[in-house]
């Protein structure tokens, strides 16, 4: 591929959720012309508009001692702004959290205080000895984590339910304001072919001599010199049809979340509760809320197939999946209550996350407390990518976009 000219070439992407968006336009911008397919009706539809976009340093991992999940983290977390504001051609700042994340231990958490006290010291000194510190959505030079006294941790959480709290600093980044810059990028390019509706079903090798892949929807099939597999859900059963094995453990969840705006601006903090009973409050801007209870927002759990074609997406009950999350997170937090007073605009969503890993968060023994084992598998020009989490997506698909402009 490497002598060719990139506008001879045509690279097929599977996906257009956040990775799938990012390489489309990082390689589109290389002059390498690209099919974006996905079975939905627009781009940035699913998980990647539907979650809470915390940019992650590694510091909600506190099961992982060994610090490998923070070191695969770190690298993605600290230059997401700076591909996400080249991507989309706009700055971030307004659109990030403005304070810490409260990190909160529950009483029934896998990861006691004293642990998730050494963790977090840990972590912040990974942190420091990394380069791009001051890149990331806020400065992070000589940043560390900060234990809340008493006084504090009482002013945001039950102490019933919470024995220690840390103020550590990540941000995390408005999931539908950067949803629709990026399509609105992906819009205006004119080397990306959107090929939205379009559900791909298998990947074979391509009889035709000048091209090396052949991609099979209901529509047809099409022959092209790359493909690269960034689904989330089905990117395992399209890396069976061309011979990928697939991980020895992995799982599929389908969660849900409730986003809220209220009419006045709100002095409340982003609080993570966790880890294992796990709990999650984003406050954008004082105005624009992130809520989510793990067990009210999971509305499919497998560690086998996903249900496919009209029954992608689980049937869900958007008002009994709000009651719960309220009911699940105001338990610690009365201040949850003020967010969804009346008046209060709110809609819940949601998607599909797929991960190598299995088991519930709430056991200690849940191989899902690691992620440092997603990344890019290769079978010559078909690539398949386990994005991992949203905060890595534009740092992977921005190195493998390097890897296939080089050839």
């Amino acid at each position: 591929m490497a002598s060719r000219n990139p506008r001879d070439r045509c690279v097929a992407v599977l996906g257009a959720g956040i990775m799938g968006c990012c390489l489309a336009l990082f390689l589109a911008r290389r002059g390498i012309r690209v099919n974006l397919f996905d079975a939905r009706d627009r781009p940035m539809a699913g998980a990647s508009r539907w979650n809470e976009g915390k940019i992650h340093l590694g510091y909600l991992y506190g099961a992982d001692a060994s610090l490998a999940t923070a070191r695969h983290l770190l690298p993605g977390g600290l230059r997401f702004k700076a591909l996400a504001e080249q991507l989309i051609e706009q700055a971030l700042d307004d659109y990030v959290t403005t304070s810490d994340d409260m990190f909160l231990i529950h009483r029934d958490s896998v990861v006691d205080a004293a642990r998730a006290r050494a963790y977090y010291r840990a972590v912040d000194e990974l942190i420091q000895h990394s380069a791009g510190t001051g890149d990331y959505l806020c400065d992070l030079r000589g940043r560390t984590t900060r234990e809340l006294s008493p006084g504090e941790l009482a002013a945001i959480a039950d102490p019933a339910l919470v024995t220690a709290g840390f103020g550590v600093p990540e941000r995390s980044v408005q999931t539908h304001w950067l949803a629709d810059r990026l399509c609105d990028a992906v819009d205006a390019e004119p080397g990306i072919e959107q090929r939205m509706g379009e559900r791909v079903t298998a990947v074979h090798r391509c009889p035709r001599p000048d091209k090396h892949w052949e991609v099979v929807t209901a529509a047809g099939r099409q022959g092209f010199d790359c493909v690269v597999n960034a689904l989330w859900e089905g990117r395992l059963a399209i890396d069976a049809t061309v011979g990928l094995p697939r991980p020895t453990e992995w799982s599929a969840r389908y969660r849900l979340a409730l986003f809220a705006r209220t009419p006045q601006a709100l002095a409340v903090p982003s609080a993570v509760l966790g880890i294992g009973p796990f709990g999650d409050v984003k406050n954008y801007n004082g105005r624009d809320f992130y809520l989510s209870w793990y067990p009210a927002g999971l509305a499919y759990t497998s560690d086998g197939e996903l249900p496919g074609g009209e029954d992608a997406v689980p049937a869900f009950d958007d008002a009994a999946v709000a009651r719960a999350t309220r009911d699940g997170l105001s338990a610690a937090f009365g201040w949850v209550d003020d967010i969804l007073a009346a008046g209060a605009q709110t809609r819940v969503g949601g998607g599909w996350v797929v991960a190598q890993g299995r088991g519930p968060l709430s056991s200690a023994t849940s191989t899902l407390h690691r992620r440092d084992a997603f990344g890019v598998s290769r079978l010559d020009t078909y690539y398949s990518v386990d994005t991992g989490k949203y905060s890595t997506a534009p740092w992977l698909a921005h190195s493998l976009a390097q890897e296939i402009a080089g050839g």
